[in-house]
């Protein structure tokens, strides 16, 4: 099978135009406009038919279409060490937040002890994608059973001026004060955050349905990072 070929017979132009106004850091020309349910469906098959090892060993890929096909095929992985390897390896090569977001191995709930030494790894990379990816994975599984205060400071020691890693970062700590409030507060209180993520933390914790109204009107009182350690 010729993926790319297969890709653009699975093009949609007009959902190209749209989607291509939602991943600024990946050219238009670079999208082909495929719906994320058909390339999930695409992965599947290749995975399933065995007809994906060629495709992922070589990158770096052209199209954004290509990227996500590659996210979607290493989620099918079964185990887990192996996911990894793919995941660390392909992160390099990985350009915009969507793909970056949309992969995440089934595999990695039942292993967490191993995703954690390379979350680790990840968050201390220079490239901003890898950090993110990184961030998420913290956040998607280990906020919960598996959660330790300690994660929070390491989440709250990257530096970055990049703006998808600091989204990120606000989006983790949002999260993590709707599911371990008492712990994470304190992040806040004493100014952890930058300015910025700080401020962007409590925008989004107060659109969270999951805080409950007297949480959030501690969090409105330390909007200003001035007065947040006087609370």
């Amino acid at each position: 099978m010729d993926i790319l070929q297969h890709l653009m017979s699975l093009a949609d132009r007009q959902y190209q135009s749209f989607h291509s106004k939602l991943i600024p850091t990946v050219p238009p020309e670079n999208i082909i406009g495929v719906r994320t349910p058909v390339l999930r469906k695409f992965a599947r098959q290749l995975y399933r038919d065995e007809k994906y090892e060629s495709f992922i060993r070589t990158l770096p890929h052209h199209f954004y279409e290509e990227n996500n096909l590659h996210a979607f095929i290493v989620e099918q992985f079964t185990d887990c060490q192996n996911a990894l390897h793919e995941v660390d390896r392909f992160l390099p090569f990985v350009d915009n937040w969507a793909t970056c977001d949309a992969m995440s191995p089934k595999i990695f709930r039942k292993h967490r002890s191993g995703l954690l030494a390379f979350i680790k790894q990840w968050i201390q990379n220079d490239h901003p994608f890898a950090v993110r990816y990184g961030i998420k994975m913290l956040m998607d599984h280990f906020l919960d059973e598996d959660f330790d205060p300690k994660y929070l400071s390491l989440a709250a020691r990257i530096h970055s001026d990049e703006y998808y890693v600091n989204m990120m970062v606000a989006w983790y700590f949002a999260t993590a004060l709707a599911k371990q409030y008492d712990e994470t507060i304190d992040i806040i209180r004493h100014r952890q955050l930058s300015p910025w993520i700080h401020a962007k933390t409590i925008q989004k914790a107060l659109e969270s349905r999951r805080i409950t109204d007297s949480q959030k009107a501690l969090l409105r009182a330390m909007k200003s990072y001035e007065e947040a350690e006087s609370m």
